[in-house]
């Protein structure tokens, strides 16, 4: 009995065994080289078209007010219904723009949606061999994530050419990609006139301290590839998310998506930065907050989490490396690298 009991375990087991034996090994790390003076940065649209050339005429200004210069991708005003012209017309883009070797960051014009379509069109290999910033947000983070997760290149969840380029995102994104620095990533502080700060304040869902490799980005383009093969090992990952105009029902089953798939029980820390426009809904029998919500997803996790992070579709903003080994700090409200995002 006890002999057949064994073989029944062992045989019960071999599919398990085949498959964790087949998983890759993780990818090493790859770093792009830092910005400096004179490179070059190459704009393009990997979902919604540029419809306005005076928006491109200004990112193209402001970069190069930092000193760059800028080429834009061939297909950035072409128009496919919602988006800048057929997948593998932006893929190309993408491919082009990595391959040129002038160019040494590449940005998104903007998001949109589509950019997971042009997931499996990419040339990875081609990335690998090429190396280099890319840098986006919101949709972008279909890239950010499938090309780090295929390459091991780190990649920069931060503005793209529409965005605001004040002087505190402007701060950041020097800080991280031309000065290599090793930041401790931190909210502003300034009270204004008030008796307490009153913006961007951080709420710690969770104290305490974590250590693990950053990842994240939108949680709807998030949720929407699980599943996909387009997406980092969540093991020991400090996740990062932000979003926009969505329900609150819809956070809720998104947040029950990475729940069910796994991910959340994995991670090592957590960071919500902005929900902007996610309040609750006004008719009915009432809602739920974003702050129910995280509550009953996060504080069972045991794990060190924060909200209030300058991470989101918000004028001020971070730029966050993916791939990166941080601390993360839940009472103070802070993200440390624990290294140089940049060689």
């Amino acid at each position: 009995m006890s002999s057949r009991r064994s073989f029944l375990q062992a045989t019960s087991l071999a599919p398990f065994l085949s498959l964790t034996s087949s998983l890759p090994a993780p990818l090493p790390t790859i770093k792009p080289d830092r910005l400096r003076a004179g490179d070059t940065i190459g704009l393009f649209c990997p979902a919604a078209p540029a419809y306005s050339r005076e928006a491109v005429q200004i990112a193209q200004e402001s970069l190069q007010a930092l000193g760059f210069k800028t080429i834009v991708g061939p297909h950035a005003f072409d128009r496919y219904g919602y988006l800048a012209g057929r997948d593998a017309d932006r893929a190309s883009d993408l491919h082009a723009l990595f391959n040129d070797r002038n160019v040494k960051a590449v940005m998104a014009i903007h998001g949109g949606w589509g950019s997971a379509r042009m997931l499996p069109l990419l040339d990875y290999d081609l990335i690998q061999r090429n190396p280099k910033i890319l840098i986006g947000y919101s949709d972008v983070t279909a890239l950010l994530l499938g090309i780090y997760a295929k390459t091991g290149l780190v990649t920069f969840h931060g503005p793209v050419g529409s965005a605001t380029f004040n002087g505190y995102t402007v701060d950041w994104f020097k800080r991280l990609l031309i000065e290599g620095e090793a930041v401790t990533m931190s909210n502003p502080t300034d009270k204004g006139d008030n008796l307490t700060q009153t913006q961007d304040r951080i709420t710690t869902i969770h104290p305490g301290l974590a250590r693990g490799r950053l990842a994240g980005g939108n949680l709807t383009v998030l949720s929407h590839i699980i599943g996909s093969p387009y997406l980092p090992d969540w093991k020991n990952t400090i996740l990062f998310l932000e979003d926009t105009h969505e329900d609150i029902y819809r956070m809720d089953r998104m947040m029950t998506q990475l729940k069910l798939a796994g991910i959340l029980n994995q991670l090592a820390g957590f960071v919500f930065g902005k929900c902007s426009d996610c309040g609750p809904s006004s008719g009915g029998y009432g809602s739920l907050t974003l702050d129910d919500i995280l509550t009953e997803y996060i504080i069972p996790l045991n794990k060190p989490a924060y909200s209030g992070a300058m991470i989101g579709h918000i004028k001020d903003k971070f730029t966050v490396p993916l791939g990166i080994d941080a601390e993360l700090d839940a009472t103070a409200g802070t993200i440390r690298l624990l290294e140089s995002a940049v060689g």
